[in-house]
């Protein structure tokens, strides 16, 4: 039996990151993964002699001074991080506009779109962006982030002027933000904020909380680009390090249940039994009751309510011809078959696909492909079984469909298909029943609770990490706030 100071559940970007800042801060601590592959939901698995990102996405967080580079160039990572332009590229049935990286550039050709008032697309965004850069310079500066000494508060007083534009729209509907400048009725902006608020604070712009929205806005411009051979070059380059800062990794080691007894916690896991005066669980919280006794009573219900009313995945795994594919780099492709319609259940896809020199992601002469959509995860839960594998099946086809109309080159190409369920996505990720993205940020101001703002302590010395609880979604966001989870556990001694 081996007795750390902290054990680490969870091998995700938030157990990634807490487990690695409590090593560099002189913790022994000991990090546990169920799968034999670290990264949880932004991780890369092989499957038939492919490597594909286990979900569709795009990662920030690797721009000079952010926190993957400080890393990277800290540890001597090794991981290679590549621009791209365009970030993105949405296509709709009568329009497409490629997000180039410079965001004056994607706001002058945005204006260029038919039917644009580029005067009022310019106030807009200059509001949308005063709240961005408020909100992003708390990522910038996690210091800024709870837990928060005397010397951020004085920080936090001293920039108080710069959130007032924040503190205007607490409570709104990003909406609302959009019709005061006039844009209301023009279709283009809709959509596009649509389907950035869809993949990002998990909401449409009609229920996305405001602040937290234009700040995501501006995720395609802050240190966004793409992992040179797999988001999980990333998670397994963190491993290392953490190991070399005199932590452990222990994976295909999972969790079976974690006990309080005189005063500390017992850890039995796959491989044997631990105990640590301090657990931090990257995982969502309907797990961590799960496995915990004595049980929680009802003191995380309130995050699983919240993260019960979000989504879960359907994927399709492609391979494709690299000849196909217009260019040699990485890229992303947003698809919106009617853009009438909600941007989800196969209506509304995002596309990763590998660049022509990832020859490890796939043989010569070929390129791999994750597509992604949401699914409403109470309306799957509700049906019974075989209505729930017709169910995911009649949105893959939904996917196919919009695929086929938007980006044709990718089905009519593919040399490879894999399908994946909520449930499927589960077994790949370690994610309860395949739910994604966290809690959504649905308009309200129970998004600026002090519950919702600081670490989540769960039980005395039992914390909760991940896009369920403090900063939530993405996989900066998920890392800033492993980090400073650690950062209070050691404030705490």
């Amino acid at each position: 039996m081996r007795n750390p100071d902290v054990v680490v559940i969870g091998a995700g970007f938030g157990g990634l990151a807490a487990a690695l800042r409590l090593a560099e801060l002189g913790a022994d601590v000991v990090l546990c993964e169920t799968l034999r592959y670290p990264g949880g939901c932004a991780s890369t698995f092989t499957r038939s002699g492919y490597q594909f990102e286990a979900g569709a996405t795009l990662f920030s967080g690797l721009g000079d001074g952010q926190l993957f580079s400080k890393w990277n160039d800290k540890w001597d990572l090794g991981v290679r991080f590549d621009p791209l332009d365009p970030l993105v590229e949405l296509r709709t049935n009568q329009w497409s506009l490629a997000v180039p990286p410079d965001p004056k550039t994607f706001v002058r050709r945005f204006g260029e779109l038919p039917g644009a008032n580029p005067e009022a697309l310019s106030r807009f965004f200059g509001t949308q962006r005063r709240v961005a850069d408020a909100l992003w310079k708390l990522f910038e500066d996690p210091t800024l982030l709870p837990p928060l000494n005397g010397s951020s508060i004085v920080r936090h007083l001293g920039r108080s002027l710069s959130y007032g534009p924040v503190v205007r729209w607490m409570g709104r509907p990003l909406s609302d933000v959009v019709s005061q400048h006039g844009l209301g009725g023009w279709q283009p902006l809709r959509v596009y904020l649509d389907a950035v608020s869809q993949i990002t604070v998990q909401a449409s712009s009609a229920e996305a909380e405001a602040p937290f929205a234009m700040a995501a806005v501006d995720y395609f411009f802050r240190g966004t680009g793409h992992v040179h051979g797999g988001i999980g070059s990333l998670a397994w380059a963190l491993t290392e390090a953490i190991e070399r800062a005199g932590g452990t990794v222990l994976l295909a080691n999972r969790v079976r249940g974690i006990h309080r007894e005189d005063g500390v916690w017992r850890i039995d896991t796959r491989n044997g039994e631990l105990r640590a005066e301090t657990v931090v669980a990257n995982v969502l919280p309907h797990s961590l009751s799960g496995m915990t006794k004595p049980k929680m009573n009802g003191a995380l219900r309130d995050v699983e309510a919240s993260v019960e009313s979000g989504w879960g995945a359907a994927m399709l795994y492609l391979a494709v011809d690299s000849n196909a594919v217009r260019g040699p780099e990485a890229h992303h492709l947003q698809l919106i078959d009617d853009d009438s319609a909600p941007f989800v259940e196969g209506n509304h896809v995002f596309c990763s696909v590998s660049a022509a020199n990832e020859r490890e992601r796939a043989p010569a002469g070929q390129r791999t492909v994750t597509v992604s959509t949401h699914i409403p995860m109470r309306k799957l839960i509700g049906l019974d079984a075989e209505n729930q594998e017709a169910y995911v099946a009649a949105v893959q086809n939904r996917m196919r469909k919009t695929i086929g109309q938007r980006a044709p080159e990718l089905i009519d190409h593919a040399t490879f298909q894999m399908t994946a369920s909520p449930r499927t996505f589960a077994r790949f990720t370690g994610r309860h029943l395949g739910y994604v993205g966290g809690v959504p940020r649905r308009v309200g101001l129970k998004h600026y609770r002090p519950r919702a703002l600081w670490p989540r302590e769960a039980s005395p010395g039992l914390y909760l990490v991940g896009d369920s609880v403090l900063l939530g979604q993405s996989t900066l966001a998920v890392a800033l706030g492993g980090v400073r989870t650690a950062d209070q556990i050691a404030a705490r001694g």
